[in-house]
């Protein structure tokens, strides 16, 4: 080994990136030609992957500028870091060891396949019982891990041999993907006293469901010398040849006795490079960690027969890849009829838009015992309304009631009222909610009117409208009725301020129920925001009146006073002027509400990627613009409403 040239390119520090980002390279670490020419280094998929989602760049990579970390017929870079040794230090592997346990935590692993089932559980808790790990037919990394297929059934003769009265199971490697064919088949397995797992299974329900795992190559060795179960390896992994496995082969460049969290320190933490997926821009390990649980989590979620009812037929599509996960797409029922015992049999779960539920659905759901979803909008959603038929990239599942139904509990109520938020949550909270008000974003983003002067010097009170058959007004705990009276009852209680009115943007396209006289409007309110941004409406007031409006609710996130005539999700909190709520006892601060209402709750999709995503991903995809967000359905209806609209802004409502 050339060690000058060597030392021109390693020590190898942890950092964010390296260079302009991965080169591709179909080249192994065997070929001369790979070796480090040019001081060039060779990129690999890493070991956090989002399985079938293809961004622009995958979340991790290992990269080296000597071989290839899986190849033991040459030196890499890993393996000689790992032997020599120069690079560790007391942070390094404490963010190591914490690294770990994430993952434990997460269940995150090589493939978050949701379709990968837990190991089944033990016959006789009494028995040992230990897994044998088969691999896929043309794994790379069993012969370059000095391996073949012979050593297949070594391993079952071996374990066999080791523990003739444990209970053996044979899996397919949960790195594998599923539906690969591998070398060991039901028959040779049941004739070496084995039993063989079909199903898909979880790395981890290996590495801690067992009392030794055997390997080939397999990275759930890894994993399973990670959770502190005994391995036994019959080829020679990146991980193999340094104390902590039991080795059947043997590699002379390794001699130095190593920890399994050096392994990973080296591995994950030194050698891999991660990148945000939905920006390209390079990325911690734990900010790559924690996208991943998101994605796995929101895709465990929807992992399960889903049956949807109540949805618009412009919906379905976009409902479908919300609720869809690997290997799982729910099925979107069309028509309002009530659903039936037979369709319940078949899923696990129901979910119906809320306020369009078939009669009879939850009750059917109860009397089955079939979980039943509620799904609305969420907080921050497109570039446009959703009246007129554009697609959301936010929504709300809630098992209890619906956020804007102050009749009874929800979720997120439950959660305001009995959540815990700790410090690093409300950080990332404020954060949050300084960057909604910076990239001033709210639900609709729609109203590019300039605000027109105020006519008189003084505070100014901005009165908002809404659609008055709107669900929220009917079960929000309304104290008023329609939009007149609020701007009559703003008057009362204002009467020296400028009353700004202005009305709900679905009721200004003519699309919805609301519109005020043109005598009212000229009675109590001083100037109509037409067709203004709601957030240059909110900047322009000192305090807002509202009903139940959303409008109240980015009033608060940008500092200003409120009143709720009726309980709507931010009320009763101590945060606004409110009629109250027996149920909502507990006092708020803004950054808790925020870390409820904005993060916990409801669930984002990424408009560019399609896959799930944290609230700051949506933020900074609406302040861009992003045509995603602002794309219209292309249906008969969205095209009549558009006509509709037009129709009315410009020859009725002036009429």
């Amino acid at each position: 080994m050339d060690r000058g040239k060597l030392k021109r390119l390693w020590p190898r520090l942890p950092s964010e990136s390296e260079g302009p980002g991965p080169r591709r390279s179909r080249r192994l670490g065997s070929e001369p030609t790979s070796r480090r020419v040019r001081l060039s280094d060779r990129w690999d998929e890493g070991f956090l992957r989002l399985g079938d989602a293809r961004p622009e760049r995958a979340l991790s990579y290992i990269i080296d500028g000597l071989g290839i970390h899986y190849d033991a017929t040459a030196p890499s870079e890993l393996e000689v870091m790992l032997e020599e040794g120069g690079w560790e230090s007391d942070e390094l592997l404490a963010r190591a060891r914490a690294g770990i346990a994430r993952l434990r935590e997460g269940r995150l692993s090589l493939d978050n396949d949701p379709r990968r089932r837990d190991l089944p559980a033990r016959t006789d808790a009494t028995h040992r019982r230990v897994v044998i790990v088969d691999q896929a037919v043309g794994d790379p990394t069993v012969g370059f891990g000095l391996a073949g297929a012979s050593a297949f059934a070594a391993m079952l003769a071996a374990a066999a041999a080791d523990a003739p009265e444990a209970e053996r199971l044979v899996v397919m490697d949960p790195a594998a993907r599923i539906g690969r064919r591998g070398h060991i088949d039901a028959a040779a397995a049941e004739a070496a006293g084995a039993r063989l797992v079909s199903d898909p299974v979880t790395a981890w329900s290996v590495a801690e469901g067992c009392d030794r795992v055997y390997v080939v190559s397999a990275h759930a060795g890894f994993e399973a010398a990670l959770a502190g179960t005994p391995v036994t390896c019959f080829g020679l992994p990146f991980y193999a040849g340094w104390g902590f496995t039991h080795d059947r082969l043997h590699l002379p460049r390794r001699t130095r006795r190593r920890e399994a969290a050096d392994v990973f320190a080296a591995a994950y933490l030194v050698c891999s490079r991660y990148f945000d997926p939905y920006t390209g821009a390079p990325a911690r390990f734990e900010d790559a960690v924690a996208i991943l649980d998101l994605v796995a989590s929101r895709w465990r979620e929807n992992a399960v027969p889903t049956l949807c009812v109540g949805f618009s037929a412009w919906k379905r599509d976009w409902i479908t890849r919300t609720l869809s996960a690997p290997g799982s797409r729910p099925v979107v029922r069309r028509g309002d009829a009530p659903v039936n015992a037979g369709e319940l049999s078949e899923v696990r779960r129901v979910v119906t838009w809320a306020s369009r539920m078939p009669a009879g659905t939850e009750a059917a759901c109860r009397e089955a015992g079939v979980p039943l979803l509620r799904m609305e909008d969420g907080f921050l959603r497109s570039i446009g309304l959703g009246v007129a038929l554009r697609p959301g990239a936010s929504h709300v599942l809630d098992a209890t009631g619906v956020y804007y139904d102050a009749t009874g509990p929800s979720d997120l109520e439950h959660l305001l009222e009995t959540g815990t938020f700790p410090a690093d949550l409300l950080a990332r909270a404020a954060a949050l909610r300084q960057a909604v008000v910076e990239a001033r974003v709210s639900k609709y983003n729609v109203g590019s009117a300039a605000l027109p002067p105020m006519p008189r010097p003084g505070p100014v009170v901005l009165v908002a409208g809404q659609v008055e058959n709107d669900a929220s007004i009917r079960l929000g705990g309304a104290t008023v009725s329609g939009n007149a009276a609020l701007l009559r009852l703003a008057r009362e209680r204002n009467p020296g301020a400028v009353i700004a009115f202005k009305p709900h943007p679905d009721v200004e396209a003519g699309l919805r129920p609301g519109w005020v006289p043109p005598d009212e409007l000229a009675a109590h309110a001083d100037v109509v925001l037409r067709d203004v941004s709601a957030i240059d409406a909110i900047e322009a007031a000192d305090r807002v009146e509202v009903v139940t409006s959303l409008i109240g609710f980015e009033a608060l996130l940008r500092g200003k006073a409120v009143t709720t005539h009726g309980l709507p999700f931010y009320a009763g909190w101590g945060l606004t002027e409110d009629p109250g709520c027996a149920r909502r006892t507990r006092r708020l601060t803004l950054d808790e509400l925020v870390a409820g209402a904005l993060i916990l709750y409801p669930r984002y999709v990424d408009p560019r990627t399609g896959l799930p995503c944290p609230p700051e991903v949506l933020v900074q995809r609406l302040a861009e613009g992003d045509p995603e967000l602002a794309r219209r359905a292309l249906t008969p209806e969205a095209l009549l409403k558009q006509v509709w609209s037009v129709v009315w802004r410009r020859v009725l409502r002036r009429g």
